[in-house]
């Protein structure tokens, strides 16, 4: 990047390990990578290659070893735990996996849960990723009532409800069919060119790669390929 002042993201020589009883898991090795505003970056690899690792570090949900953790100038390695929240809810979007929705609430309410967390009412803003994301007539069901991929369209739409400077997703097709997903990449494209936000992508999905502005792709906790 020519100008790392600039960067939403920063990781420098991150490391993470992880015990599993006797045994040292290196799942990040010295791992650096900046992303800019408005940039989608792809993060290719196996399974258990890192990836997940990098995103959990990215949103504030674990803690890197060693090296540099800067997003949206927030050094997460030393940052206490109450400004990481504050800075999740207010600039990240998080796109998880397993979707994380509240099983309480109504579709509508999840994708507004961000801003009420803060007090705030947007309810066009609300209704208008709700429609963007195909799910206008489903707002009112509760996540046990929904598809999969209608549960990953929710999850997609609440990430972005709070106009983040930075959306994480792993995974963010991965149960969705073809149409539906080629339209979420729509969404995170018009995101990205409107709000300037940077999108990093966890995913095994090529449509993605192809549209990404950089790929990076990932080996035992290592970049083999991209900068």
């Amino acid at each position: 990047m020519s100008d790392a002042t600039l960067a939403i993201v920063e990781l420098a020589r991150v490391s993470k390990v992880y015990r599993r009883g006797t045994e040292s898991v290196h799942a990040l090795s010295e791992l650096s990578l900046a992303i800019a505003p408005g940039e989608m970056l792809a993060l290719c690899g196996p399974s258990g290659c890192g990836k997940s690792t990098c995103l959990n570090l990215l949103s504030g949900v674990d803690r890197a070893d060693s090296g540099g953790v800067r997003v949206c100038g927030t050094d997460l390695t030393t940052a206490p735990e109450r400004e990481i929240t504050i800075l999740r809810r207010r600039r990240i979007g998080i796109v998880f996996q397993s979707f994380h929705l509240v099983p309480h609430l109504t579709l509508e309410e999840n994708v507004a849960l961000p801003l009420a967390l803060d007090g705030v009412r947007a309810r066009r803003r609300v209704d208008d990723l709700i429609a963007r994301v195909g799910l206008e007539h489903r707002k009112s069901h509760y996540p046990s009532e929904l598809s999969g991929g209608e549960q990953q369209r929710a999850a997609i739409a609440r990430a972005l409800v709070h106009e983040p400077s930075l959306v994480i997703a792993d995974e963010p097709t991965g149960s969705l069919d073809s149409h539906t997903g080629e339209r979420v990449l729509a969404l995170l494209g018009e995101l990205r060119r409107a709000e300037k936000a940077a999108l990093i992508l966890a995913t095994h999905d090529e449509r993605i790669a192809r549209a990404a502005d950089r790929v990076i792709r990932m080996s035992d906790g290592r970049i083999v390929d991209g900068s």
